[in-house]
């Protein structure tokens, strides 16, 4: 960023897209299912369309939130945009709840503009609605390969509040 007008940090919170049910394999190993590859597909072309490309991506460690990544990023490079943000795998987007993520967000450092997190409900949903307490309970919960566009206007590391700016479920 340069000096003078300063533009608003962008958060943007994402649900992992639809994935198997397995009464065999531990949670954490839940892989998509195809039409969640699509959805995150489809979810990183409008990510494009909007000019919303992260700086950083903050995702959950499990195998569905790492494949919604895959795909988010499949469907940015497809539409032309010029993907290579810093991912980082977060154990407390698993297994933390609203506070940590908080604390995962507040920790970014100031040169980044615009984050993506791809967690699990039902901290994501949580999330924004503790960010903008405006959402009516009954739209805050975010559905599968669900994304919400948070505005903030402070820095990551006083994160208290963020203005919601849209809503989008991706449907391939």
């Amino acid at each position: 960023m340069t000096s003078g007008a300063r533009t608003a940090r962008r958060l943007v919170i994402m649900r992992h897209a639809k994935a198997e049910q397995s009464e065999t394999l531990p949670d954490i190993e839940r892989a998509l299912l195809p039409r969640g590859r699509d959805d995150a597909e489809s979810a990183g072309r409008w990510l494009a369309l909007h000019d919303l490309v992260p700086n950083v991506v903050l995702c959950s460690p499990a195998v569905r939130t790492r494949g919604t990544w895959h795909g988010v990023a499949i469907g940015l490079a497809d539409s032309g945009a010029t993907v290579a943000p810093t991912v980082r795998y977060e154990d407390d987007l698993i297994y933390g709840g609203v506070n940590a993520a908080l604390d995962v967000i507040r920790g970014l450092t100031e040169d980044v503009e615009m984050a993506l997190v791809i967690g699990h409900n039902p901290t994501v949903s949580a999330l924004s609605t503790r960010l903008d307490d405006r959402t009516k309970r009954a739209d805050a919960g975010l559905k599968t390969a669900g994304i919400a566009v948070h505005e903030v206007s402070g820095t990551w590391a006083d994160l208290r509040a963020a203005t919601l700016m849209e809503i989008y479920v991706a449907r391939g």
